[in-house]
């Protein structure tokens, strides 16, 4: 059969195009050496090029690797997951790999439990310069790797496109670089968990998108600085277990979007801004172990949404206000081991879904405001005890219920047995006496 120049020229096209979408969707040669060299510094579980020649084709795929199609119709590295089954597991060997920023379309990587016996870092190579670190990486997140220590670097503020960034759990150290806080796309940032040091730079104010922080169990010193207040869109702060002296800024009543907020085992001290109340958001306050040394503030009885307000061990002084029971919404209260005083409010018993209450160790007096039924429901979720002043009404007392607490019976059965201690220690000091005057 004859044809025609026309059509031997249209079947050409067609064959070169044929073969262009039949090499279309393979990746980059180059890309997936970069991959392969990743994959064998790491892990160990395959032989990763004589297993997956082809790591993003259909059917040839790893667990841990996803790609997408790019633009260049091509496909590329998205995400890679390390650490757990079933993703790959990490060796013995493993170094973080610098690799990684070698992949143009990486979006997000995840090493969990990845590093945990050679030593690494997170430092750029000295001959790779700014570059190092230009990627589109949307989620960097490290987390449990013992063995990942060392600074943050400083690098780590040109990725420009970083929206999630988790380093918690390691053994990092070091001051947290003020250029951390240029990344304007971040909406998380979590460092928790590390050996950090020094204050917060002030540049924190910067993050004006982020949603999430987490600097808590560090060594972080330094007030918390007042721009925390321009993080206008916060939603969880976590600021416990570090060594933040101080009071707590004013300006933290801008963060009106806060639902959760702790700031526990610090040196904090003073009083509490009363712009605080503004925080009509705030659904948990956890602030145990700091010196306060200052009367409970009665602005907590205005944040209606709170379900859990922790004030514990922080030398609070005076009576508990009576707006505490406003807190309809409240699960947990502790108030335990501090100097509080006068009677327990009557309206703590209305607390209705309430089942956790600790006021130990205080010099709380008079009767406990609680039937029966509220001291069933809480169980051992109560806790009085310690609280030399207080005694439980008759009653209740013979009403079979096992507080559990060592608060005493009211009335003429405690006024008897405290009569009864009273005469025998004077019956031992005249015995003491008569025994001095006829030596």
């Amino acid at each position: 059969m004859r044809y025609s120049s026309s059509t031997l020229l249209l079947l050409s096209l067609a064959s070169i195009l044929s073969l262009c979408s039949s090499n279309a969707k393979n990746m980059l040669p180059s890309e997936v050496e970069t991959l392969f060299k990743i994959m064998d510094s790491i892990s160990s579980d395959e032989k990763w090029r004589i297993s997956y020649p082809n790591p993003c084709n259909p059917g040839s795929t790893w667990l841990g690797v996803e790609c997408k199609l790019g633009q260049d119709n091509h496909l590329h590295v998205s995400r890679l997951d390390f650490g757990t089954h079933p993703n790959p597991t990490c060796n013995n060997t493993a170094t973080f790999p610098y690799q990684i920023f070698d992949l143009p379309h990486l979006e997000s990587v995840f090493f969990f439990r990845c590093f945990t016996h050679t030593k690494t870092t997170l430092s750029a190579p000295a001959n790779r310069g700014a570059a190092f670190f230009d990627s589109s990486l949307q989620q960097l997140s490290l987390r449990s790797n013992p063995a990942l220590v060392g600074p943050i670097p400083p690098q780590i503020s040109l990725l420009k496109s970083l929206k999630i960034l988790t380093l918690s759990q390691n053994h990092l150290s070091g001051h947290i670089p003020p250029g951390i806080f240029s990344l304007n796309s971040l909406l998380h940032l979590d460092l928790s968990y590390n050996m950090l040091t020094g204050p917060v730079p002030i540049q924190l104010g910067n993050l004006k998108n982020l949603q999430d922080l987490d600097l808590s169990y560090n060594s972080l010193t330094g007030p918390i600085p007042g721009t925390i207040g321009r993080l206008g869109m916060l939603q969880k702060l976590d600021l416990s277990s570090n060594s933040f002296v101080g009071t707590i800024p004013y300006s933290i009543e801008k963060l009106t979007l806060l639902t959760f907020m702790a700031l526990s085992n610090n040196k904090l001290r003073g009083n509490v801004p009363k712009g605080i109340l503004k925080l009509q958001s705030l659904q948990y306050f956890i602030m145990d172990d700091n010196p306060m040394y200052i009367p409970l503030p009665a602005e907590f009885g205005k944040l209606v949404k709170l379900q859990e307000l922790r004030l514990a061990n922080s030398c609070y002084s005076g009576m508990i206000p009576s707006s505490f029971s406003l807190l309809v919404n409240l699960s947990t209260l502790s108030l335990q081991n501090n100097r509080l005083t006068g009677k327990i409010p009557e309206g703590f018993s209305s607390l209705s879904r309430i089942y956790h209450l600790n006021l130990s160790g205080n010099l709380l007096g008079g009767v406990v405001p609680f039937n029966a039924s509220f001291m069933k429901r809480l169980g051992r979720n109560l806790d009085l005890r310690g609280n030399p002043g207080l005694c439980l009404s008759t009653s209740e007392a013979y009403n079979n219920v096992k507080i559990g607490s060592g608060v005493s019976v009211c009335g003429p059965g405690s006024l008897i047995k405290k009569s009864q201690a009273a005469a025998h220690g004077l019956s031992k000091l005249l015995f003491l006496f008569a025994a001095l005057v006829f030596m």
